[in-house]
């Protein structure tokens, strides 16, 4: 026990601190390697409350796939970092009331507020033991029950963001020249190749 609690608390402050300099870091690729930390923690956290399943999907997807996928997007667009600066307090109401929902979800979730709701693991308010099932068909069972429109409703969001990135990404550029494979393969050997005939000893 006293291994698993000092664990804890070097996984929870790790946490923490990974979480501040994400935040208060200049350099955005260093936030995003310093939130790429935060989930490895994150996922330790979730192995030792026993929650593997969730544990794998925080490094397989977050990790190896959204992470890794913000850091070239940020490593290859060019960044104004004063810009980003300067639209702080212009958005601080906003991101306020969104941390504000945030943390009332966390405390949700924690079971301070609404305790009186089932929890993922199939507990009651009163802590009896209302079916054995393992971690995956738990959140199977209840994401596909009791929260599957909302479930659906996430499914459509990223849909709709991922459509807006495509249709940002193909847009015309004046420009920019693009490969147009149909044109290479239906040219002629009149279009392909050009013949100079040279003067003998009158150079190209």
């Amino acid at each position: 026990m006293l291994l698993q609690a000092l664990a804890f608390y070097v996984f929870a402050a790790i946490t923490v601190a990974s979480g501040a300099m994400v935040v208060v870091s200049r350099n955005p690729v260093y936030s995003v390697l310093f939130l790429i930390l935060a989930f490895f923690n994150a996922a330790a956290l979730f192995v030792l409350i026993g929650a593997e399943f969730i544990a794998m999907i925080l490094v397989i997807v977050y990790v190896g796939a959204v992470a890794v996928l913000f850091l070239f997007v940020v490593m290859m667009l060019d960044i104004n970092l004063t810009e980003l600066r300067e639209g702080f307090l212009k958005y601080f109401p906003v991101g306020a009331l969104i941390g504000v929902v945030l943390f009332a979800e966390m405390l949700l979730g924690l079971g301070i507020v609404g305790a009186g709701s089932t929890t993922i693991a199939g507990l009651n308010s009163h802590g009896a033991q209302v079916l054995a099932i393992d971690n995956t068909r738990a959140i199977g069972r209840v994401l596909y029950t009791q929260y599957f429109y909302l479930f659906q409703v996430a499914g459509v969001v990223l849909l709709v963001a991922m459509i807006g990135a495509i249709v940002l990404t193909l847009r015309t550029r004046p420009g920019v020249r693009r490969q147009k494979i149909g044109d290479q393969i239906n040219r002629t050997k009149e279009q392909a190749m050009t013949v100079v005939k040279v003067p003998t000893r009158g150079g190209v």
